[in-house]
């Protein structure tokens, strides 16, 4: 399957300045994403969409094709990651005269991911019957067991209570967090509709050590704990 990868890293972070650029276990965050993309055999191109010159010149240093910059109304803090997905798809368009059979995003904020992770993700695609398919982990919290939501009258209850008592979260439906260690996306798809579960979606399950997502300084202080575990053991 011809697939291209694109990593999506806007200049403006306020949860954790300057995240995509800073230095993880000894080289900036975004390499992570970029050597784990151009690790994956299936995927033919590695391109950084950014609004930001200086990670556009860290991009290119680890590997990454910058071939242009993301235009600034589509890297404000509200503005909808899918609208880059398209500029990034239009840009490709262009360039190649066709669109890929996959669309690959590889976030920045999940360095801990393998790129056995994407490769399943891209299995996973393969098998057809998916407009995208998405990572997800146990999640920690189940809505019919322990997640409580506020009632009118001030008491809470359960967020989903079961037709019948759940007393073990074992026995609770499996629930799922979503993360951010990889997308796979038919590009027509993200052309013509308006967001991931506007169509049909599967997952591929990872383990909760390679899920971390940075937002925070303590996201990243964690994610930085592990990885230099996991080099350590290397």
């Amino acid at each position: 399957m011809d697939s291209v990868a694109f990593i999506f890293a806007r200049g403006g972070s306020k949860g954790l300045p300057g995240k995509n650029i800073r230095p993880l276990a000894g080289k900036p965050l975004i390499a992570w994403a970029i050597d784990h993309a151009r690790a994956v055999s299936r995927i033919r191109r590695v391109i950084v969409s950014t609004d930001a010159p200086d990670i556009a010149e860290v991009a290119r240093a680890f590997g990454a094709e910058v071939p242009f910059l993301r235009p600034g109304e589509l890297a404000r803090d509200d503005s909808p990651e899918w609208f880059a997905w398209r500029h990034a798809l239009n840009f490709l368009q262009q360039d190649e005269g066709k669109l890929p059979g996959a669309m690959v995003s590889v976030p920045v904020t999940a360095p801990l991911r393998l790129p056995e992770d994407i490769d399943n993700c891209l299995d996973r695609f393969a098998e057809g019957g998916a407009d995208m398919v998405v990572t997800v982990t146990e999640a920690h919290r189940n809505p019919y067991f322990n997640m409580v939501k506020a009632n009118p009258d001030g008491t809470v209850g359960l967020v989903i209570p079961p037709a019948a008592g759940v007393t073990r979260r074992q026995d609770a439906p499996a629930v799922f967090d979503l993360t951010t260690v990889a997308y796979i996306a038919d590009p027509g798809f993200v052309l013509t509709r308006d967001g991931t579960f506007a169509g049909r979606v599967k997952a591929v399950q990872v383990p909760v050590e390679r899920s971390i997502d940075i937002d925070t300084l303590l996201d990243f202080e964690i994610a930085e704990l592990l990885m230099n575990k996991r080099i350590s053991q290397t």
